[in-house]
């Protein structure tokens, strides 16, 4: 049978009258913009994570751009990042006018290279933004001791690990911001893009609020520019009703993974390489991303294709290799070679919450039989 790399579908259609019912709910009381739906969502995820300021926002890219704004970071300033992420991380950085770093991951966990970023710091270097990458951790103890040493502030890009752990800690609250997504892929997908900021700092707090609205504070009084950063009521809403089920999807995904380290076990070993999760980090497994060994990886995808089994790479491409970028200065460029390799090696397979017992037997069988 086939199987898809991710069905939004099975998800969301369980909850289409807890959906409509909400939907009524703000088609009568008429506030679309802001007002109760988003206060009460940004409420209960406050609960959830344990930050301070809590505010959703337009998607996860603007809660990465609104943070670098609140930061005051712009021309003339460096930040530092990972090359093996979604483009919006370095984006981002290009957007506010600062020049984006792109350092080395590690082969391990896919994220942040802590030796890579200490060679790469400069007297412009701003900040420091990890990437907790296919919903693990970055490893934040050494990252926060790095900004210390160098009076840089951290961004957390917690777009894909809205609920894992660091230490016990949830991501995105260990820095000065972090910065999560509601993509429907997500582990808490909204119905459209929405996303969400995080501090625990009273001054970046209120700052980034006022930011968020265009710099307005009170109404129709801008003492500086900001931007159109809001979520929807509608999606707020929406979103509420599926962080009643948050901890089910994660248990799944979670439950999903071991299941596949367990079939597997050393029957792929020299050809094929399981991902980990790290010692005290609390995966949710956003992606379950292997690696295909040897140069075969466009041999394997071509393979699972055939077989009907659903799968993509994230991602094919470093920043640092994006055309766009190319015109940064080398020292943004260089000294990168593990991404390199990561980027021909991985393909992800379906972990999603709903993939039945039968559908994990089938790509299994589908990998098996390529090795």
């Amino acid at each position: 049978m086939p199987v898809p790399l991710l069905d939004v579908n099975a998800q969301n259609h369980p909850l289409q009258d807890e959906f409509t019912a909400a939907f009524q709910r703000v088609l009568g009381h008429g506030m679309f913009i802001m007002g109760r739906e988003v206060d009460e969502l940004e409420a209960e995820i406050k609960a959830f994570l344990g930050a301070k300021y809590v505010l959703g926002v337009s998607s996860g890219t603007d809660a990465l751009l609104l943070a670098l704004m609140a930061l005051d970071i712009g021309p003339g300033d460096e930040v530092i990042c990972p090359t093996f992420t979604f483009f919006a991380t370095g984006g981002c950085v290009s957007r506010v006018g600062a020049t984006p770093v792109f350092v080395d991951v590690q082969e391990s966990d896919f994220n942040i290279d802590l030796d890579a970023i200490k060679r790469k710091i400069t007297p412009r270097t701003k900040a420091i933004m990890p990437v907790h990458l296919f919903g693990q951790s970055a490893d934040m103890d050494g990252i926060m001791a790095i900004a210390a040493e160098h009076g840089l502030t951290v961004i957390e890009d917690a777009a894909q690990s809205f609920g894992a752990r660091y230490k016990g800690q949830q991501s995105g609250t260990i820095g000065h911001f972090g910065a999560y997504s509601f993509f429907p892929s997500k582990n808490l997908g909204a119905l459209g893009d929405a996303g969400l900021l995080v501090t625990n700092d009273d001054e970046l707090g209120q700052r980034a609020k006022i930011l968020r609205v265009h710099g307005m504070e009170p109404k129709y009084y801008h003492r500086e520019v900001g931007g159109n950063f809001r979520i929807d009521a509608l999606q707020s809403a929406f979103l509420r009703i599926k962080l009643r089920h948050y901890d089910s999807y994660t248990s799944r995904r979670q439950a999903n993974a071991a299941w596949y380290r367990s079939k597997f076990g050393d029957s792929l070993k020299g050809k094929i390489v399981l991902p980990t999760e790290e010692e005290d980090r609390f995966h949710i497994w956003n992606q379950f991303t292997l690696r295909v060994l040897n140069g075969r990886r466009d041999e394997f995808r071509a393979h699972l294709a055939k077989a009907g089994i659903g799968c993509d790479i994230y991602y094919p491409l470093t920043l640092d290799q994006q055309e766009c970028f190319q015109k940064l200065p080398q020292s943004s460029l260089d000294g990168i070679s593990t991404a390199h390799r990561l980027a021909s090696e991985v393909i992800s397979i379906p972990i999603y919450p709903e993939l039945r017992e039968e559908q994990r037997e089938e790509v299994a069988a589908a990998i098996l039989s390529f090795v």
